[in-house]
Formats: structure tokens, C-alpha cells, sequence
């Protein structure tokens, strides 16, 4: 087993070696600016140690990360032409600096390349590599269009909500784990265990990063504070104002969520203030530590040892107390 910071530098060198240096240039260069823009390295980062947790094969298991990491950022092109997003990281988003159907093309040319990716495997880990992926990307489409639609909704649901970022987010990064684990030849009952604690923590990461939209440090969470308010998302902190809150603080954001008169800044700090004396912000919060708990309660039916459980605990843990 590696630190996390191991794992990321390993694969950054991969990575790097990945670059796709050849004609037409304006399909791939898109490419390889997307994937160097930076970012956690979450998903594969977390392929290469489940790879570890179930059998030392991290180094195996660098295609498959890959394949995750380049559908991931394939999956961005596309939801940045969606929001019409200038930025992405703090830097020119694909479509911005190149044009709307370079960013359309080369995206799909991420899809078609994350699968090629896994032709390194021999048949049989091929084969289930392939048909994981495949139930993955259409489920985070389908959590994309459950996110478009719930844009012109007025009656979404917690339930719809958790469904919603499941789909969009949880589900790659428990893909990501139990590819991982495939890899490593682990049993079906530990692939499909890992799978869920993945999921859970995928579930609670995209809370928390509700909750940090509105309440975290802007110096360290990396996007601009209330991006989320501004956009008039109906977030978890929004959903949970309209179950928990009083007849007035109903009635004051869906006020406040439709105003175009008042400041951005004004705007953000009303909101926000209805989210902590409704009780969503502590709601938040407590989801959070609540689908943390729930994939730790997945770690008793591992067939790994305490250390390698210790380890998946402390990572959760990370996760959940983040504040970027």
C-alpha cells in the first residue's frame, strides 16, 4: 500500500506518457489540455489502491485508471458545452478555447479512446472491464439528463435528488474501485462490496461539496463560494430548506431564487442564512456523515485484513472532513 500522494504521482507520470501526439491536431490536442488541467486524480487514484487492497496490483491496473480518468474528463467537455462554462479549473474550458464542435468531437474521441484502453487486459478481464464501464457511462448520462430536467422543475424530490447525483457521480467513482478490484482478481462478493462503498462515498463526497459550495473557504475550496446559489440549483441545501423551513423561509427563497434585482453578494448571504436557520446546512452535514457510515458498515463483509480496512477508513474520513 502507497500514501494517496504516491498513487497520484504514479499515475501523473502515466498519464503523461498517455499524451496523444498525432494528426489532426485539433482533435487531440483538445485532449491532452483537458486531462492536464489538473484535479484531485480521485477516481483514479482510488482504482490503483483498491488494485493494491486485493492483490499489489496497482501497476496492473494503470489502464483502467486511465480509462476512468479519461472518461471522466470526456464526461466534462461535454457538461462544460451543456452550462455553457467558460471555465473549468480556472482555465478556458475546451469549447471556449477552440470551438463548440471540436469540444463535441473531441469528447467523443475520449469516450472511444477509455475503451480502448482496456484492449490491454487479456479476454476475460476485458470483457468485465467493458461491461462495467458500459453500465457505468449510461447510468452518469442518464444522472445528466435527471440534472437538465430537474433545471424546469419545481417539485423535485430528496429521493429524486440523491437518485440524481448517485447516477452523475457516485457510480464512476464506485466503478473506479471495483475495477480495481477486478484487476486484482478479487472474488465477485469483495468486487461488488467494494463497489458499494465506493458508491456511498461517492454519494457523500458530492454532498459535501453542496455544502462546500455555500459554506466553504473560497481561498481553498477552488471555485467561487455560492456558484450554486447563483445558478438557482436546486442542491440538497436548497431541497432541504423547502422540507425543514418555516411557512416565511419557503416563501423567502423561492423568492429570493427567482430575483433577478438583488446583488449576487446579497444574494448568496440571504440564502445562505436561510440554509443555517432551517436547519438544512446541519441536514447537510449530517447526510454526509451518514452515507460516510454507510460505506464503512460495507468494510465488515471485506476479505482483506483490519490494516487494509484501517486504510479505506481513513480515506473516507478525509472526504468527509474536506474543505476543498
Amino acid at each position: 500500500m502507497h500514501s494517496i500522494e504516491a498513487y497520484q504521482k504514479s499515475f501523473l507520470s502515466y498519464l503523461e506518457d498517455f499524451a496523444v501526439s498525432k494528426d489532426p491536431k485539433n482533435l487531440y490536442d483538445p485532449i491532452n489540455y483537458i486531462l492536464k488541467l489538473g484535479g484531485k486524480r480521485l477516481r483514479p487514484v482510488l482504482t490503483l489502491m483498491t488494485a493494491d487492497i486485493f492483490g499489489n496490483k496497482s501497476k496492473e491496473a494503470m489502464n483502467a485508471a486511465l480509462s476512468v480518468e479519461v472518461f471522466h474528463n470526456f464526461s466534462l467537455i461535454h457538461d462544460d458545452i451543456m452550462d455553457d462554462a467558460p471555465l473549468r479549473r480556472g482555465k478556458e474550458t475546451v469549447h471556449e478555447k477552440w470551438d463548440l464542435n471540436t469540444g463535441i468531437l473531441s469528447g467523443d474521441a475520449m469516450l472511444i479512446l477509455a475503451y480502448q484502453l482496456f484492449e490491454n487486459y487479456e479476454p476475460s478481464t476485458f470483457q468485465t472491464l467493458a461491461k462495467l464501464f458500459s453500465k457505468t457511462a449510461l447510468e452518469v448520462c442518464e444522472g445528466q439528463q435527471y440534472d437538465i430536467d430537474f433545471e424546469t422543475r419545481n417539485n423535485v424530490t430528496i429521493s429524486e435528488y440523491l437518485k440524481m447525483i448517485e447516477y452523475k457521480t457516485a457510480v464512476l467513482v464506485g466503478a473506479a474501485m471495483k475495477m480495481g478490484a477486478i484487476v486484482a482478481n478479487a472474488s465477485e462478493e469483495d468486487q461488488n462490496s467494494i463497489y458499494d462503498f465506493g458508491r456511498y462515498l461517492g454519494i457523500a463526497f458530492q454532498l459535501q461539496d453542496d455544502y462546500l459550495d455555500a459554506f466553504g473557504n473560497p481561498e481553498t475550496f477552488g471555485k467561487q463560494v455560492g456558484g450554486d446559489i447563483l445558478e438557482n440549483k436546486k442542491t440538497y441545501l436548497y431541497l432541504k430548506t423547502l422540507e425543514m423551513g418555516s411557512k416565511d423561509e419557503k416563501s423567502d427563497l423561492l423568492v429570493l431564487m427567482s430575483d433577478s434585482s438583488i446583488s449576487d453578494l446579497e444574494k448568496v448571504k440571504k440564502v445562505k442564512s436561510l440554509f443555517n436557520t432551517s436547519g438544512a446546512s446541519d441536514a447537510a452535514q449530517l447526510a454526509v456523515k451518514d452515507y460516510t457510515e454507510k460505506a464503512f458498515g460495507v468494510l465488515g463483509k471485506l476479505n482483506i485484513s483490519e490494516d487494509k480496512k484501517q486504510v479505506l477508513k481513513l480515506f473516507g474520513n478525509q472526504l468527509m472532513n474536506r474543505r476543498v
